[in-house]
This record gives C-alpha cells, structure tokens and sequence, in this order.
C-alpha cells in the first residue's frame, strides 16, 4: 500500500491510497459521507491480491485529506467533489476505471459521468439513489445531533442504524467519531437534493446497481432510479438481501463476488 497526497485544485490536500500492481486494471473504492478509505481496507487488499491496481480516496473533509476553514457549502459542491476524483486519476496515471461508490461514493461517480465519463469504464453503485430530495432542514441535524449527544454516542448510534454487523459498526463508529459535523453539514446541503439520472441515461457504458436488502432509506428512493434505468441497453441490478447500507462489510463474501462476475460481463464485452 502507498498512500499518496496532491492538492487539488482550490488547495485541499486530497490523500488516497494505491494498491496493487501498477499494470493492473484500475478500480476505484469510494466511500460515503461521514466515511472514509478504510471502509474498504478488506476490499482493497481481495482486489490488489487478484492482480488490480486499486485507489482508495479519503474525500475532502474525510478520513486524512484536508478540508477548507471556511467550511463553506460551496467548498462541498457536488461538482467540486468530482473534479478532486478526476484529478486524482490524473496524479495516479491511470486511464479509464472500474468505479464503486458507496452512497455519496455513486453520486460524485454519477457526476463524473456528466462532467468527463471517459473516465469510468463501468461503475457499480450501493447505497446510492440517482435522484434525491430532502428536506431543506436536513443537513443542519447533523452538527445538532453531534453538539446534544456528543461525538462518540452519536457516532455510536449511527454506526448501529447503518449496519448489523458488530465488527463494522466498531470501524464505522471509530471514523464518525473524528468526523467534522462542519462538513457533514455542508456536503449534506449538497447532496439533500440532486438528480443525476439523465447522466446515467447517457453514459454508454455498463451500470449495476447493488440493491441492499436491509438499505430500508435508500431502499424507499430507488424505485424512482430503477423505473427511469429501465431502457438503458447495459444497466442492471443486483440485490443483497443481507446487505445494507454499507453492503461491502455486511456481506462481503457476495460483494466481491458480484463485482468480479460484473466485471467479467465488461470485459467478455470489449
């Protein structure tokens, strides 16, 4: 594992993690909000040990990349979150990827596809609904929740509601705990209320959806993305009925699984 840093382009340090051989297929693992890379440690060593190149992102204001004191809304713009993954594509050197994106991981995926979607080569989405809207009162419960139960309760008992799992409620807890409610806050006035479909109906390449059988929230905005997908020649949807939110460390056995047979389907059609 190499951890590599650069600065992008407004000056946030961005750090991400490259495994693997450097001639293996690149894979992008990318986490959600509140998240970061280690989510996907496990993972990232399965991949690199079959021979893929794999880059694992801390988004800005998550994990170790830096985030601005401003804490502005604008600073976590959809857009702006997108451009730190292509540019780091650009400082890793590698070409077209396999993507997988947790939850706000699919959405800055889904925003790359309308922004420069040579880019991804297939993307794999979980825990992400292509179109959201929320309330407008919604991002401000987080520094709320944070500043009445305190960080460790509060990273406590989100932990307990995205996942089952007691080993990956300890990790999921463990970087809730250090995360800023600032940018919790401010991403979450990002992403309260997006669409994004219309750049998964334009993207030519292949689309799987892993649908989380215990994802219940997300589980209530899909059939919107589902019903709008239907007639994209290369889009389907794979469901986990053990899996929930965060379906790579509910099940990870079948995670794996499906990702590798999804990619075998890409490359038999190249």
């Amino acid at each position: 594992m190499t951890e590599k840093t650069f600065l992008a382009g407004d000056g946030i340090p961005f750090v991400y993690e490259d495994l693997g051989p450097e001639t293996g297929d690149p894979v992008v693992l990318c986490h959600g909000l509140g998240a970061a890379g280690i989510q996907f440690r496990a993972d990232a060593d399965y991949f690199a040990g079959k021979g893929w190149r794999v880059l694992v992102p801390d988004l800005r204001g998550h994990g170790r990349s830096g985030a601005p004191d401003s804490m502005r809304d604008e600073d976590f713009s959809i857009e702006r979150m997108a451009r730190d993954l292509i540019e780091m594509l650009d400082h890793a050197g590698v070409g077209p990827v396999h993507w997988i994106g947790n939850s706000l991981g699919g959405i800055l995926a889904l925003a790359i596809l309308g922004l420069e979607p040579e880019r991804i080569r297939s993307l794999a989405t979980y825990g992400t609904a292509y179109t959201l809207g929320l309330p407008s009162f919604v991002p401000h419960l987080v520094p709320l929740i944070y500043g009445a139960l305190g960080p460790r309760l509060a990273a406590e008992l989100t932990a307990r509601s995205t996942t089952s799992n007691v080993e990956a409620q300890r990790l999921i807890a463990s970087v809730l705990r250090d995360f800023s409610p600032k940018a919790g806050k401010a991403v979450g006035a990002n992403v309260r209320s997006y669409d994004l479909i219309a750049n998964a109906q334009g993207y030519e390449g292949p689309i799987l959806l892993m649908r989380g059988g215990l994802d219940h929230a997300v589980n209530r905005a899909l059939p919107t993305t589902i019903e709008a997908m239907a007639e994209h020649p290369d889009f389907r949807v794979k469901h986990l009925p053990k899996g929930g939110h965060v379906a790579n460390l509910d099940v990870p056995e079948e995670f794996r699984a499906t990702l590798e047979e999804f990619w075998r389907e890409v490359e038999a059609k190249e």
